[in-house]
């Protein structure tokens, strides 16, 4: 797999199917409380910026969890799908949802602070608190 490869996902029951382009082969584990509880664990995720297309969205519902974020799941089966910025195309996609999620490797974990002690990752990789996500959130934000 290699970056802007287009992949395909889709949901655990099928209404909602996609294409999607990942920046890169990096993936990303959110430790929040909303991702935990929205997903049942970390949150992994790749950066699609706006290249997700659907080729079936009957079952795609969005919710507004936040001031700022917004999340994209099948309203059918329930499966997490989605993460991005309110009124903003880009998209942080869930790894779990691509038909091949080989190539992925997790290399940053954000909301560290938020982790719950009971499980952790291997490897030396980048580690950012909440705050810290939010305050470059914001800086991206005042850049667009």
């Amino acid at each position: 797999m290699g970056a802007q490869q287009s992949l395909k996902g889709r949901c655990l029951c099928g209404s909602v199917q996609f294409t999607a382009a990942p920046r890169s082969h990096d993936m990303s584990a959110c430790h929040c409380v909303m991702c935990r509880r929205w997903s049942a664990g970390p949150f992994l995720a790749v950066d699609c910026g706006d290249t997700v297309r659907y080729v079936s969205d009957d079952g795609l519902a969005f919710y507004k969890s936040s001031e700022w974020g917004e999340r994209g799941f099948c309203r059918h089966c329930g499966t997490s799908l989605i993460w991005k910025m309110q009124g903003r195309p880009e998209c942080h996609v869930s790894t779990q949802a691509f038909d091949d999620a080989a190539g992925f490797t997790l290399t940053s974990e954000i909301f560290v602070d938020e982790k719950p002690e009971g499980y952790a990752f291997a490897g030396d990789i980048e580690k950012m608190t909440g705050a810290e996500v939010i305050a470059a959130f914001m800086k991206e934000q005042e850049g667009a």
